[in-house]
């Protein structure tokens, strides 16, 4: 790989501009030729001044966080002799190793290939990587400029041995592998194609892994342009792998924790190229600088049919495939996308329906491994719906919710809040794959909107836990007769900080729950109905936790007839109020899914096909409860018909609110590499964990679980 196509770089530099869209959310790739990077390049450290440095040493944070993670190790039996950074074998071929005399100086995204130039801390261009321990620093010339992989697929004959020679290297179990080969196929018999496509970790210029990641175990390294993870700051919430389109994180459900492709930097280091690269039996891998033409080849595609929208993350891999290709290109796995020839040649991802169109309930499948987050989401928006109707309720001096925080229900009805969201902590702490390293979820909250979410809801929890504390200390002051006018004077001053805390940190920590779901990667998660879910169910379950507890509650104490009216018509009409946004969002999803293609569309026709049943009976359920709530707020909040029918929604509510949740973790179909007909096929997967072939470690197949 030694030259570059001016022209040709020139021309698709331009048409990449007019393509990439405006940056999704959180996932700012906008940056442009000569401003401040979109990401940080470099280790933390690179990034910090002396005094967040010297500051750092004596946070007492950062010295309880370093504590922790010592907790279980032992090092005493390791080696600190710096070993080779890489042990080269004698007369390699000359394939094997870089070669880039020219390079261009931009991409064709116009961001700057030489990364020392574009960092925010200018990192020294003969740094050593310290890999193994070893200090020396590798004399490739292009050392600090961003390289990539290219692919020919009219090369690849499908053999795996980049599959292989990977996982050798790196001494994967059979259930991971960092680089995987799929394939797509196409025409009919005489005339019938397959193309196969070799994929790992592209080592992107915004990588959303990096971005996503709450632990900040990624690092963007201004050597080669290396997107690196570190596996034991990983705890294993898998976000990562959800972020990244192209399926390059190895969620290991047995060790709890992320790894993926490091480009093979002690190769690198070395003058040799990556592992998978020197062992490609049909020459369709190469490697060097991004944006060079490899030798005898004349394409620098960022795209062929199967491969992920490269403006979400502008990976740096380059593609050559030049024989003709039927019109549509199916997929041999069990996802229902195939892909379809437009126009100007290029190929979009399309509904394939391959399991008809019947419906069916398949009520035991929405049972998954993202159950714990079904329960944290719902419990996390039903606690804090529930303290923000109470407390402004009643401080607003709304008759009914005033009599509600003088009943002798309100302080079971705190420590139920305090005691969802508790349990909902729990759960989301227990899916993690290495749960007591939960702390780690804060480090990353520049980018992370996971570690926003998790502080916001944190400090919610912190926030009414102490208020609950408060009241009960207040209750017992009271109870026992006990005389302290200091305390009985300051707790409801700070009662009231506690309530405006953890409702803004509520509302905050529930707004970047939903930009969590925002993920370009899966296109039926990426729709305004998350938000229209989140903050509806705030309402419809927070009313409802409410109305369970203090009703009936009105029904046995002698509370006035109209307070009891009023309080079921404000939290029926607030259910109906959060079942309606809700069910706007989900026709506005629909409309917006049936309007368009790819693995949104496809999730979509899962919902109406392999889950049909299910998904009416939804639907069928937020209507009828948010008519029937409406309707006891408006006609019935004063009478036993308007008890009966609250007593009737209530369940309905629960369940189509549980079964809606399901769905959304159950249907999401990310944007990933094809799979082959038994690798990397969910298809496969769930049949050899039905039949049994799951428990033979050389299938690559394990238990559907997190650790």
């Amino acid at each position: 790989m030694n030259v570059f196509n001016k022209d040709l770089l020139t021309d698709t530099q331009q048409n990449a501009v007019k393509q990439v869209p405006a940056a999704p959310l959180f996932y700012d790739a906008t940056t442009q030729y000569g401003t401040k990077p979109d990401v940080e390049i470099g280790l933390r450290e690179d990034h910090m001044t002396p005094f967040q440095k010297a500051f750092r040493k004596y946070n007492p944070w950062f010295i309880a966080r370093n504590y922790f993670d010592t907790l279980g190790t032992d090092n005493s039996d390791l080696d600190p002799t710096p070993r080779p950074i890489f042990d080269e074998r004698p007369g390699e071929r000359d394939y094997a190793k870089l070669n880039d005399p020219v390079t261009a100086d931009a991409n064709r995204y116009g961001k700057l290939i030489t990364l020392v130039d574009v960092t925010e801390a200018k990192a020294p261009a003969g740094r050593s990587m310290e890999i193994n321990g070893n200090p020396s620093v590798g004399t490739n010339p292009n050392r600090n400029k961003q390289h990539g992989f290219h692919f020919t697929a009219d090369n690849c004959i499908g053999c795996h041995a980049c599959e292989a020679a990977c996982s050798e290297k790196n001494d994967n179990p059979a259930h991971l592998a960092f680089r995987s080969v799929g394939y797509v196929e196409g025409g009919s018999y005489p005339d019938f194609k397959r193309m196969n496509i070799s994929m790992a970790c592209n080592h992107c210029d915004n990588p959303v892994c990096m971005k996503g990641c709450p632990t900040k175990a990624y690092t963007k390294h201004a050597e080669y342009g290396a997107v690196l993870q570190d596996p034991e700051t990983c705890f294993g919430c898998g976000y990562c792998t959800w972020v990244c389109p192209y399926n390059a994180p190895q969620l290991d459900p047995i060790q709890g924790r992320v790894s993926k492709c490091n480009m093979c930097v002690d190769r690198l280091e070395v003058g040799l190229k990556p592992a998978c690269v020197s062992a490609c039996l049909g020459n369709a891998l190469n490697f060097g600088v991004i944006e060079n033409t490899p030798e005898n080849r004349e394409q620098i595609k960022t795209s062929i049919p199967g491969f992920p929208d490269p403006s979400i993350t502008r990976p740096n891999i380059r593609f050559q495939q030049t024989k003709t290709l039927p019109n549509e290109m199916s997929r041999t796995d069990s996802m229902p996308v195939k892909y379809h020839k437009q126009d100007d040649g290029t190929f979009r991802s399309v509904v394939d329906e391959k399991m008809g169109k019947s419906t069916h309930w398949n009520l035991p499948r929405l049972s998954s491994r993202e159950n714990p987050l079904v329960i944290f989401t719902l419990f996390t928006q039903a606690a804090l719906g529930a303290f923000m109707l109470t407390y402004l309720g009643a401080l607003l001096g709304i008759e009914s919710l005033v009599n509600v925080t003088e009943s002798v229900i309100y302080l079971p009805l705190l420590a139920v809040m305090t005691g969802l969201q508790a349990i909902g902590l729990l759960l989301s702490t227990m899916h993690l794959g290495k749960p007591m390293r939960f702390y780690r979820g804060f480090n990353n909250l520049r980018y992370s909107p996971v570690s926003r979410e998790a502080l916001g809801v944190a400090l919610f929890f912190a926030g009414i836990a102490a208020f609950t504390g408060l009241e009960f200390v207040s209750a017992g002051l009271a109870y026992f007769d006990i005389a302290a006018p200091a305390l009985t004077h300051i707790i409801p001053s700070i009662q009231t900080g506690l309530a405006f805390s953890a409702m803004l940190s509520g509302l905050v920590g529930l707004y970047w729950m939903y930009r969590s779901y925002r993920i370009p990667a899966r296109p039926f998660w990426n729709h305004k109905q998350v938000f229209f879910s989140f903050f509806g169910t705030l309402f419809s379950l927070g009313g409802l936790v409410v109305a369970v507890l203090a009703v009936p509650t009105f029904l046995l104490t002698s509370v006035a007839e109209s307070s009891l009216n009023q309080l079921v018509q404000i939290t029926a009409g607030l259910a109906a109020l959060g079942l309606l946004t809700e069910g706007l969002g989900l026709i506005l999803h629909a409309k917006y899914l049936n309007t368009e293609s790819g693995e949104g569309a496809a999730a979509h026709y899962v919902q109406q096909t392999t889950f049909g049943k299910t998904y009416v009976l939804r639907n069928a359920l937020i209507a009828a409860s948010a008519l029937v709530l409406a309707s006891v707020s408006l006609f019935f909040a004063g009478s036993a018909t308007g008890l009966v029918l609250l007593t009737l929604a209530i369940p309905a509510v629960f369940a189509a609110l549980l079964i809606g949740r399901c769905l959304f973790y159950i249907l999401v179909i990310p944007t990933t590499m094809p799979g082959a007909f038994f690798w990397k096929n969910k298809g496969f997967e769930e049949h050899a964990r039905d039949v049994g072939l799951a428990n033979m470690p050389q299938v690559g197949v394990v238990p559907a679980c997190h650790h």
